[in-house]
């Protein structure tokens, strides 16, 4: 259900290889994903025929992650365990930088976002997301103490807060937007459920992705999933450019 729920606001279009709405990828390009995790940014990107470098903290990540997209096509893969400070990349190396839900745990970010502006060519596109304000508000109430200290979320960045991150960095914003109401909710009832990521079996967790579903298939329904994601998003999108 997660996986529809973000195609229909703009993540994952095979027919037109936009990793996102807006942020194309193709056989001539050098992906960088920093901070990869499982990997499926990596995998779509490498779909569409790109280069792919991983960059991630966890070792355990890059090894899953460098699993996920070595069997793809002819993808060409290079993986590095790095805290991006700095990344082991050359400058002006890549013509793609994803970083998702990366920014929001690291100790200094503008000197990561310093490390991502260096490595990238100029006419480099960017996809950057971390956490709206607005879920992170509702989790402080949900999600247990943990989840607020390291090496999870150390800061909630305000939108104004985040897309001058991104330009004070010396890129050129060219859309910003938010997503995820499903997954605001979605992770305010695992926790109360007392679910564990490897076995969410609770039936209202369950009963709220039957809802979902339910809700998209009516007339109009992905309209009011727009509404929501604008209301409640989980997480806050900038695309920009390196001039």
């Amino acid at each position: 259900m997660g996986l529809t729920d973000a195609a229909l606001r703009g993540w994952f279009q095979p027919k037109t290889g936009e990793l996102f709405r807006g942020f194309p990828v193709g056989v001539d390009d050098v992906v960088a994903d920093v901070g990869c995790g499982d990997g499926s940014n990596a995998a779509f990107c490498a779909r569409t025929g790109a280069s792919v470098i991983l960059v991630d903290i966890d070792s355990a990540s890059i090894e899953k992650a460098t699993a996920r997209v070595h069997p793809i096509g002819d993808a060409y893969v290079k993986s590095f365990v790095s805290d991006c400070a700095p990344l082991p990349l050359a400058d002006g190396s890549v013509s793609r930088v994803v970083c998702t839900e990366v920014l929001e745990h690291v100790d200094d970010p503008k000197t990561v976002m310093a490390e991502l502006v260096r490595i990238g060519r100029p006419g480099a596109l960017y996809l950057l997301s971390c956490p709206h304000p607005s879920s992170e508000t509702l989790q402080k109430e949900l999600a247990p103490p943990e989840y607020f200290q390291k090496p999870n979320h150390i800061r909630i960045f305000e939108v104004e807060e985040f897309v001058e991150l991104a330009r004070g960095s010396g890129l050129e914003i060219l859309e910003t937007d938010t997503y995820g109401f499903f997954w605001s909710i979605w992770w305010g009832l695992f926790w109360k459920t007392e679910s564990s990521l490897g076995d969410v079996s609770h039936p209202l967790m369950h009963a709220w992705e039957k809802f979902w579903r339910q809700l998209l298939d009516l007339p109009g329904g992905v309209d009011v999933k727009h509404a929501l994601d604008n209301l409640l998003p989980k997480s806050q999108l900038i695309i920009a450019r390196k001039p």
